[in-house]
């Protein structure tokens, strides 16, 4: 029988800011392997657990520096997950690194019973997540990931949406005790605006607003920003939140936008069901129902293009969530009624 290696391409996908004065954008992984890599050399407890993707997962650097630290168990990521148990188990910190839709698709039982329900202090590294392998089609594409994880109890989750983000819930997750899953994007992505430290559990109010909340995660953030300031030029001000942890979710937050806003909306890189969009709407419809918007993958499978494309064919780019706002706004009155 002939196996087909996982290895996926490597190619960066960083870009620099050209002459039209565009950001500059940014693959997370790279902060991700950084990162890694000074934590493992101050703390030998640190271990890297791949399967057939040291390139893909970025670990590259690692393995030169840590040769006898790098576990690679092939395409087996059932076996990976409980190999990261067990290191957990013996004092080790693990990191165990995958494409995210093989790692919580094919090891999902391990994931649970040994990581989760076992309460392993394992770091599970989703690499590339969402629509980021858009050509490799429907396979790859991991847009059913939170839902299957947030779903899953003691298991912290995390979308970090730019490079300094990625490299502080990184550093967090190694100084936590107890199991952990970080989606690591490799779809560019610009330096977020402003600075806002990540605090686990605790959304980050980006821009404040009345009218509307704009709700994004890891890609999404930088796209429903932007779909403020168009927003902000038809004189609508949205609140925008980052909302990087999934599980637990910030539900305070979420209700202050219910009560000071007149409606919600989120993106995510991710199906529309069960993922970011509702976890908000599970804490609005119990607590405090407003008008929300779910964008996302409709509940179909995508279909093979470049991310770009998909994200524009699904409409989650600043115009698609403009135009969500408007229609979601259009029948509403202002907060207290008409003046």
């Amino acid at each position: 029988m002939t196996t087909t290696s996982r290895t996926t391409s490597t190619t960066s996908t960083t870009s620099t800011a050209g002459t039209t004065g565009a950001p500059v954008l940014h693959d997370c992984r790279t902060a991700f392997a950084a990162t890694l890599l000074e934590l493992a050399a101050a703390d030998e407890r640190i271990v890297a657990v791949c399967n057939d993707s040291v390139g893909s997962s970025a670990l590259g650097a690692f393995a030169a520096a840590h040769p006898d630290r790098l576990i690679n168990v092939g395409i087996a990521e059932q076996t990976m997950v409980g190999v990261g148990a067990g290191l957990a188990g013996s004092g080790r910190i693990p990191f165990v690194c995958a494409a995210s839709p093989f790692l919580t698709g094919r090891a999902l039982e391990q994931i649970k019973a040994d990581v989760a329900y076992s309460r392993a202090n394992v770091k599970l590294c989703g690499m590339s997540p969402g629509l980021a392998y858009g050509q490799l089609g429907p396979t790859h594409h991991s847009i059913e990931d939170l839902a299957w994880l947030r779903a899953l109890a003691d298991l912290t989750v995390v979308v970090p949406a730019d490079p300094a983000e990625t490299a502080e819930a990184v550093r967090w997750a190694y100084a936590h005790d107890g199991p952990v899953f970080l989606r690591i994007g490799r779809t560019p992505v610009p330096d977020l605006e402003p600075r806002i430290p990540f605090s686990p559990g605790r959304a980050a109010v980006l821009r404040q607003g009345s009218d509307i909340t704009l709700v994004g995660a890891g890609t999404t953030v930088a796209v429903v920003l932007e779909a403020a300031e168009r927003l902000a030029a038809r004189g609508i001000t949205a609140r925008v939140l980052n909302m990087s942890t999934i599980s637990p979710l910030d539900e305070q937050a979420v209700l202050d936008a219910a009560e000071q806003t007149r409606a919600i909306v989120s993106v995510e890189e991710h199906t529309v069901r069960g993922g970011l969009g509702g976890a908000i709407a599970e804490t609005v419809v119990t607590h405090r129902p407003v008008p929300m918007r779910i964008l996302g993958v409709p509940g179909v499978f995508a279909p093979t293009g470049t991310s770009r494309f998909l994200f524009e064919h699904f409409g989650l780019t600043a115009e698609g969530t403009e135009r969500a706002a408007l229609e979601l706004l259009e029948p509403l009155e202002p907060l207290g009624g008409t003046p």
